[in-house]
């Protein structure tokens, strides 16, 4: 089986505000998408290395997304509130609460259903990673995290957390006022998503929905207030 990654060209460091996001808002599902999706289109923005779909999504209470089909893409959901239920032909189900993270591997074929079953809106980021191979077995799991304080968690990777068989690290970071953190990613690109807090990513200041992309960077973290963040340590070629 062949590797898929493709070389993409990228900036040293790029910051993204939180108004730069593509939002959509269909009700039911109010959404803000990173990266090029479904109708949305931007060449310039397809992805960043490994890492294609980041979407930051509030889904509405009974409402979700019924049967749909994936293949070759690992996919990884985040839960921050509300609970979030899923169904897929390979018999895998559950409900994914805060706190929780979920995996699946679409390799060669999945479909499933994810829905707000609670009575509380479900807000959750949801990212698809390209395989280092294709045509994988289909499979599916989930866990619950508890986050370090002021440190990085890790979430998933292919050697830790939940296995995905993906070239990158997702981490989830909190880091309380003042508190500093530094991530070497020498030959590798970093993206930093800002939930909640104010971030500084090496003197760039990110507020609430910013977003950093860095390659081949040391990456300082100083935190000017309690901040919550999503961190992907991913290969760019």
């Amino acid at each position: 089986m062949r590797g898929i990654y493709k070389p993409i060209v990228l900036l040293l460091c790029m910051i993204l505000r939180a108004a730069e996001r593509h939002m959509r808002d269909f009700g039911w599902l109010r959404t803000f998408w990173l990266f090029s999706f479904d109708d949305y289109y931007d060449p310039g923005n397809v992805g960043f290395g490994a890492l294609r779909v980041f979407n930051d999504d509030v889904i509405a209470p009974g409402k979700g997304f019924p049967m749909h089909p994936h293949a070759d893409m690992e996919i990884v959901t985040l839960v921050l509130s509300g609970e979030l239920s899923h169904e897929d032909s390979t018999g895998g189900k559950g409900v994914i609460r805060a706190g929780e993270v979920q995996h699946m591997s679409a390799g060669t074929g999945i479909v499933h259903a994810e829905r707000n079953a609670g009575k509380e809106p479900c807000h959750l980021y949801q990212l698809w990673f390209l395989p280092m191979v294709k045509g994988l077995r289909p499979s599916y799991g989930q866990t619950a995290v508890s986050l370090h304080e002021d440190a990085l968690t890790l979430l998933a990777s292919s050697s830790g957390g939940l296995r995905m068989q993906s070239d990158a690290r997702l981490h989830r970071g909190r880091l309380r006022k003042g508190k500093r953190l530094v991530h070497n990613a020498a030959k590798r690109g970093t993206f930093i998503y800002l939930s909640a807090g104010m971030l500084e990513v090496n003197r760039d200041v990110l507020s609430p929905g910013d977003q950093a992309r860095l390659t081949d960077a040391r990456v300082e973290l100083l935190a000017r207030e309690d901040s919550d963040f999503v961190l992907v340590d991913v290969r760019l070629s």
